[in-house]
Order: structure tokens, then C-alpha cells, then sequence
């Protein structure tokens, strides 16, 4: 690849960059604490791109200059009588380039869970059932996805059991079932596991999957097991559409 398309693909690399970090589409990639990084590894890219085309451009003109006083511009076709062109197919690497800066790939959603296992978060291994506090007072108490399930799973004093809870995620139609899912990373959409809550009744099963929904409801005490993946039965009260979060996943 010639130096002409490598500083391009930089700038264009780097613009992306910067782009998708202030307009906030990283958070489809990685967490939120990733957004400084991305925007200084952009910023560099730029940089470093802007400083090899303009050298290149001072050394080209330095050239000509050069020739044109030795050589009183004469012009020397090579031994077939024709001058050589740089291959154009290299140019083909911007078209990927460009699809992330005009048109960023959407945050993982419902294809990603039906081909990931739904699991226990990996921090309730460690948690003792003294570690979960009572709920907050209230008639309904707002908690993310990947609380109810690791309490749904793991806790033995059931501070859950009577209560009723509002989680937000998207759906998610698989063997029959109608599940309201999150993905929970630790660092970026890489390494995305599903968290799963089962709901049973409440119409929400006429919802296509990857429909993002808020519910409000009650999880069933003793159904999130290992063989069903610690996927809680929730029966809801209330179920509302909504739209997608700006940041879609649980950390």
C-alpha cells in the first residue's frame, strides 16, 4: 500500500474515532470509563496522519524543485514508454473505514443471547447471602437486569420474594419463551454475557425481539437454577415500550 493511502486511512481511522466517542456510539463497544482513551487514540491517529501528508507533500515539492533545476523538466517515460500508476484496488481498504464513520454497527442485541448461554453474573460466586441488603421502601423499586438476576439467584434471605421491581431491557423470543434480556460487560462488547429474566404473561410476548421494554413485576422465589441458566420467572404488572438506552449494556 502506498504511503498516500496508509496517512488517508489513518485520518479517516482517527476521525471515526473521535466521532463516535463524542456523539456517544462507543458506548456500543466498550464502557463508558473507555470514552478519554478512545478519544486521544483518535486525536493521535489525526495528528500523525496531518504530519505525514504535509512532509510528504514538502519533500514531493522539494523534489520536483529539485528536478526541475537539474533537468530543465524534462520528463523520462520508463522502458515501455509509459509512466506507472499506483494500484488503485488499495484504495478499497477506506470502504470498511468509512462504513464506521458514517454508518456505526448497532450494539449487540437479541442474536447475540440466543448464541450465549445466559449465566449467573460472575460476581455472585463470591457473594454471601448476608451481602444483599433489604430493598429500598417504595411500591416499586427500579433495579438493573444484573441485581435482580444475581439475587434472584444467589440470595438466600429472598429480600426479593412480595416485591415488585421495574427492569428496562430488550426482548428476546427463544424456545418458546419470551425472555427480557441485558448484556453485562466488564470491559467491552467482546466479552458481553447475557443476564435473562423469563416473563410470564403480561403481553409482552407480542413484542419483536430487540424491542427494548421497561417492566414492573414480581420474580417467581426459586426459579432462577443453574439448568435454566438462573433465568428468573417475572410475572409482570406493567409493561411499557421504550426506547433504546444511549448506553444499552449492564457492567
Amino acid at each position: 500500500m502506498r504511503r498516500e493511502t496508509q496517512n488517508v486511512l489513518l485520518i479517516l481511522l482517527g476521525g471515526a474515532l473521535v466521532k463516535i466517542a463524542l456523539n456517544g456510539d462507543y458506548l456500543r463497544y466498550v464502557k463508558p470509563a473507555q470514552q478519554p482513551w478512545i478519544i486521544a487514540g483518535g486525536a493521535v491517529m489525526l495528528v500523525l496522519g496531518a504530519t505525514a501528508i504535509i512532509r510528504d507533500i514538502a519533500a514531493a515539492r522539494a523534489a520536483a524543485k529539485a528536478a526541475n533545476e537539474s533537468e530543465a523538466g524534462t520528463e523520462h517515460p520508463d522502458a515501455h514508454g509509459h509512466h506507472h500508476h499506483p494500484a488503485r484496488s488499495a484504495w478499497l481498504l477506506v470502504a470498511p473505514v468509512l462504513a464506521v464513520f458514517l454508518v456505526a454497527p448497532p450494539a449487540l442485541g437479541a442474536d447475540s443471547v440466543t448464541r450465549t448461554e445466559a449465566r449467573l453474573p460472575a460476581s455472585a460466586a463470591t457473594t454471601s447471602a448476608a451481602a444483599f441488603p433489604p430493598l429500598p421502601a417504595g411500591a416499586v423499586v427500579p433495579m438493573a437486569m444484573n441485581e435482580v438476576v444475581t439475587r434472584a439467584g444467589w440470595d438466600a434471605n429472598g429480600t426479593m420474594n412480595g416485591r415488585t421491581v421495574e427492569i428496562s431491557g430488550f426482548v428476546v423470543h427463544t424456545g418458546g419463551q419470551t425472555l427480557l434480556a441485558r448484556l453485562v460487560i466488564s470491559c467491552c462488547a467482546a466479552d458481553a454475557a447475557p443476564v435473562t429474566v423469563h416473563l410470564k404473561g403480561g403481553g409482552a410476548d407480542r413484542f419483536p425481539s430487540d424491542t427494548w421494554l421497561r417492566v414492573a413485576g414480581q420474580i417467581v422465589p426459586g426459579t432462577a437454577t443453574q439448568a435454566n441458566g438462573y433465568t428468573p420467572d417475572l410475572v409482570p404488572v406493567t409493561v411499557e415500550r421504550i426506547t433504546a438506552p444511549k448506553d444499552p449494556y449492564e457492567y
